[in-house]
């Protein structure tokens, strides 16, 4: 699977709340759930991608849908038990997490040109014209930006520190935004 699939997938997704969609996310929750819990688990999450959508390279995208799967898990909020699943009712938030996730992961991908999941600072600096392109602000000195964005100082960025980023400058908004 190209690392485009997954944008594309992604975009297939039944995230809208009309009740075609409601509809067809509950029928994709069931695929999801094959014991009939009402509970997904991370490891359901991945078998259900991998059979609904045939994404053979699943696990190439695993930091995406790990972040997808904690970002949703226990948004319902009851405590307990539904804390450490995906819920039917936390399944569509689920669904909007990956598609997120899934760009953002897609971005990552191309800017780590050594694929070692993780950005360097000669990588970053490759990137930052495309960024600043999409309407980022990186600092004309590519290391200040790349030393923002690398939380931990281990002077790589990693895909959470990525995220981190990219959510709170709206990255994927601006992305869409010179899509059109």
């Amino acid at each position: 699977v190209q690392m485009a699939d997954y944008s594309s997938i992604a975009s297939s997704f039944p995230i809208e709340k009309t009740p075609e969609q409601k509809q067809k996310r509950f029928a994709m929750f069931s695929q999801f759930d094959p014991n009939g819990n009402g509970y997904l688990s991370l490891a359901e999450v991945d078998k259900g991608l991998h059979s609904t959508y045939g994404l053979d390279g699943v696990y190439s995208c695993k930091p995406a849908i790990l972040r997808a799967f904690n970002a949703a898990k226990g948004l319902h909020g009851k405590g307990g038990r539904d804390d450490d699943y995906v819920t039917k009712i936390e399944f569509r938030m689920l669904l909007v997490y990956l598609k997120q996730y899934f760009e953002l992961f897609q971005i990552f991908a191309g800017i780590d040109q050594g694929g070692d999941r993780r950005i360097d600072a000669d990588e970053f600096a490759a990137a930052a014209p495309r960024l600043k392109e999409w309407g980022m602000a990186i600092n004309d000195d590519t290391k200040v930006t790349f030393d923002e964005i690398d939380g931990n100082g281990g002077g790589q960025i990693l895909f959470v520190e990525f995220c981190e980023w990219a959510i709170s400058k709206n990255l994927l908004e601006h992305v869409h935004d010179t899509d059109e």
